[in-house]
């Protein structure tokens, strides 16, 4: 599990940036943060260490009531705190040291955590395709198109046995709802951060549509420390 620090952001499209030699890098932009701590998971109450996190404002007429009794009841730390509703709220689990850094209501920026030339993990949700069959989901190549071959040229084929077992296996590649799943990505490199808008450029893709909310974090298996943006492959 990856417990690098993260925050949350908002895909916001694709584009493209040219490096001091001449080279086209295609980039995504996202939106990350800020991001206000609303919770905090300790090891001695909860079993675990992580802050769960607000982004963007939401109205508070969109708010269900058992939502909006968290940010208005009396007494309660996020009135105190003066938090408003939020567009997205996660939890994303770190280290000890990194949630006894922050408070309830601290907001965390992009720089605090980001920089330029780290590497980063992005998890989204995969746009949906809708139902779709094998070829489309699994990447089959279908039956061949000779004389002897009618209306099976994009089937699956055979699913199951005989008598014994007699039935389906569990697992088993088959037409079915694509798309809309978690999915993470990994180690891309920041290539750019404009700190004044809250934008982060990445290289590579980013799953999820346009305005789609993503967790962005500290990759858990490339190197943390700084590297060249122009030098370092992807």
């Amino acid at each position: 599990m990856n417990t690098q620090p993260g925050l949350i952001g908002r895909k916001l499209g694709c584009t493209q940036l040219f490096d001091d030699d001449g080279n086209i890098q295609r980039v995504t932009a996202i939106e990350v943060g800020p991001c206000v701590v609303t919770t905090k998971k300790t090891q001695d109450r909860d079993g675990y260490w992580a802050l769960q996190l607000g982004f963007g404002a939401k109205p508070v007429r969109l708010v269900k009531r058992p939502q909006l009794a968290m940010y208005e009841k009396e007494g309660s730390t996020l009135k105190k705190k003066g938090i408003s509703p939020r567009k997205a709220l996660k939890e994303v689990r770190t280290t000890r040291d990194f949630v006894e850094q922050h408070e309830v209501g601290q907001s965390i920026s992009v720089t605090e955590i980001f920089e330029k030339g780290q590497f980063v993990d992005i998890i989204g949700t995969t746009k949906g395709k809708g139902f779709a069959g094998v070829i489309k989901r699994h990447g089959f190549h279908g039956a061949d198109a000779g004389h002897g071959t009618h209306e099976y040229f994009r089937h699956g084929g055979s699913v199951g046995q005989n008598m014994t077992p007699g039935r389906t296996f569990k697992g088993m590649k088959m037409p079915g709802h694509m798309g809309t799943a978690r999915h993470t990505v990994q180690s891309l490199r920041i290539v750019e951060i404009i700190p004044e808008d809250n934008i982060m450029l990445v290289k590579g893709s980013v799953p999820g549509a346009r305005q789609a909310i993503v967790i962005v974090r500290r990759a858990a298996k490339k190197s943390l420390g700084k590297k060249s943006s122009a030098s370092q492959p992807q």
